[in-house]
């Protein structure tokens, strides 16, 4: 048996499928805005107006700063000239690449070695956004990646 396609028929096609593609693309939207961490600065020109001399300053400070996740010890270990030091750390925040759901603010002790915080971590992908304070009062702003052991 032939049936005839009607104009209703191509219309009726033509809102389902563009309305799925149009509901999709509206979910992928919301939900990236709804998990965007947020503004990383409040004005961009102004601190982009001291940007260059401040890296200069970071920079001159030669600090090695990494950072590792082993269980659920977080250790940041900070070198200046091949010796662990303990900056001033003014704000730290250990969380997720992508998202801040998990974020978390580590409480440092320093052993000698490292700074260390208890924190709930697990595999995958972990950033420490760190803003840390030098001796001379020299400002550090870093996004350490975590390596995560095991």
């Amino acid at each position: 048996m032939i049936t005839e396609i009607k104009g209703w028929h191509v219309l009726t096609g033509f809102i389902m499928a563009f309305g799925v593609i149009i509901s999709v693309n509206l979910t992928l939207a919301y939900n990236a805005v709804r998990t965007f961490p947020g503004l990383e600065v409040a004005n961009s020109y102004v601190a982009s107006q001291a940007f260059d001399e401040n890296r200069t300053a970071q920079l001159a400070l030669g600090w090695d700063v990494s950072a590792q996740l082993s269980g659920n010890i977080l250790s940041l270990i900070i070198l200046e000239d091949g010796a662990a030091i303990a900056p001033q750390i003014e704000r730290a925040t250990f969380g997720r690449a992508t998202h801040v759901g998990q974020d978390q603010t580590p409480v440092f002790e320093f052993d000698g070695t490292a700074l260390r915080a208890t924190i709930d971590g697990g595999e995958g992908n972990w950033n420490l956004r760190l803003r840390a304070r030098a001796a001379d009062g020299t400002l550090f702003e870093q996004r350490v990646i975590v390596e995560v052991a095991g």
